[in-house]
């Protein structure tokens, strides 16, 4: 696939940068040859890949889905200034 000079030069404005001539005719030669390898990367048969989300296989370390207080609840309470019947005490804000 090839860029033209009118493309890179809108591109070039739709980022808001300013280029030189010079700098639109590269420009214009690394848009094309970055497309040409996307275009190589199109013709390679992936039907027989399988999806991956990481590298290595991996299966995920599951738990059972049970509801629990975490079982430190006494370890919390030590850093309140106060505490009453197991819940916090703080000063009333709103009237």
């Amino acid at each position: 696939m090839s860029v033209d000079r009118a493309t890179v030069r809108r591109i070039a404005r739709l980022a808001r940068i300013a280029i030189t001539e010079a700098e639109a005719e590269r420009l214009e030669q690394e848009l094309s040859g970055i497309l040409d390898w996307v275009a190589q990367l199109d013709g390679i048969d992936t039907s027989a890949v399988e999806p991956m989300t990481r590298v290595a296989a991996m299966t995920m370390q599951k738990r059972k889905d049970e509801v629990t207080d975490g079982f430190c609840a006494d370890d919390v309470l030590k850093n309140a200034p106060k505490v009453d019947d197991h819940y916090f005490v703080v000063p009333k804000i709103v009237e």
